[in-house]
C-alpha cells in the first residue's frame, strides 16, 4: 500500500514530466514571429534571427529616410549600410543555419514602421532546459518511492 505522500509525488512527478515533455516536442518546430513596431525620429534597432536553413522572412520597412544593414548566414541575403526612402520589402531564405543581423536607423522626420513575418527555430540551450525538467521530475518520483519502503530496524 502506498501512503499519501507517495501518491502526491507520484501524480506531482508525472504532471512535471508530461510539461517537459510537451514542451520539447513543440520546441522541435519553427515558431512564427509576427512583428508590428513602430520606432521614433532618430531611434535605432537591431533584429538577430536564428533560424535553420528553409526558413523563410519576410520583412516590410516603412517610413520617411532609414539606414538598413542586413547580412544573412552563408551566401544568403548581404545588404550592406544603405539608405532607403519611403518603403522597402524584402522577402529571404535561410540557405544555411544561422543568425540573421539586421540593424535599422532612422534618419526621417516621421516614424518608422517594421512589419514583419519571421521563422524562428528555439535556442539550443532550451532543449537542455527541457531534459533538466524531465530529470526533476523523475526524481520527485523516485524520492517520493521511497516514502513506501519500510524503514529498516535501528532507524
Amino acid at each position: 500500500m502506498m501512503s499519501k505522500r507517495t501518491i502526491i509525488g507520484i501524480i506531482v512527478g508525472s504532471a512535471i514530466i508530461g510539461i517537459g515533455l510537451y514542451s520539447l516536442i513543440v520546441s522541435f518546430d519553427f515558431k512564427t514571429i509576427e512583428l508590428n513596431e513602430t520606432f521614433g525620429v532618430g531611434e535605432s534597432t537591431s533584429y538577430q534571427i536564428r533560424a535553420n536553413s528553409g526558413a523563410s522572412q519576410t520583412m516590410s520597412i516603412t517610413g520617411e529616410k532609414f539606414d538598413l544593414k542586413l547580412s544573412s548566414p552563408g551566401d544568403g541575403l548581404q545588404i550592406p549600410n544603405t539608405s532607403y526612402t519611403g518603403e522597402a520589402t524584402f522577402d529571404w531564405v535561410h540557405l544555411d543555419d544561422g543568425v540573421t543581423m539586421i540593424k535599422l536607423q532612422n534618419l526621417g522626420s516621421t516614424d518608422l514602421q517594421v512589419n514583419a513575418s519571421l521563422n524562428l527555430t528555439q535556442d539550443p540551450i532550451l532543449f537542455t532546459y527541457h531534459l533538466v525538467v524531465i530529470t526533476s521530475g523523475v526524481v520527485i518520483i523516485g524520492f517520493s518511492m521511497g516514502f513506501t519502503l519500510r524503514k529498516p530496524k535501528g532507524f
